[in-house]
């Protein structure tokens, strides 16, 4: 699974740091929705689903987070805990997060606005849905 992470150019001084973010420049997208998640209890799981169609890009703002992402081939983890790191989550990529520090504020860009019908929140319907996917591209080879 190619999982792309995205510097994030810090500027600051005595004072303090900044980082912008900015469509089409260090946000590979249109930004459509921005949502952030805080307050996670410490063995609280969330995501468990995929998108049809959606990109995001998450940022641990605050804290740290463990992602478990899954492209149907197979999982891989992967550490939020650097605000100057984005992690880019394509479409149909599984994903569940847990180990939230008790300060995390995970901050995640989206190219869409939510709809309810883009997610798939059953792994195996997931898998399904993936593997159907790669068998119709091999056909129209």
């Amino acid at each position: 699974m190619n999982i792309e992470h995205i510097e994030l150019q810090q500027h600051g001084d005595s004072r303090g740091m900044l980082i912008a973010l900015e469509q089409t420049r260090n946000v590979p997208f249109e930004i459509r929705r921005v949502y952030y998640l805080f307050a996670t209890g410490e063995s609280v799981r969330r995501g468990q689903h995929a998108h049809r169609h959606l990109n995001q890009l998450a940022v641990a703002v605050r804290g740290s987070v463990t992602f478990l992402l899954d492209d149907g081939e197979g999982p891989a983890e992967v550490v939020l805990d650097d605000p100057t790191r984005g992690l880019l989550l394509g479409r149909m990529i599984w994903r569940e997060l847990y180990d939230f520090s008790p300060d995390c504020v995970l901050m995640v860009l989206a190219d869409q606005l939510y709809d309810p019908a883009d997610y798939i929140t059953d792994y195996d319907a997931f898998l399904r849905e993936v593997h159907g996917e790669e068998a119709l591209a091999c056909l129209a080879r």
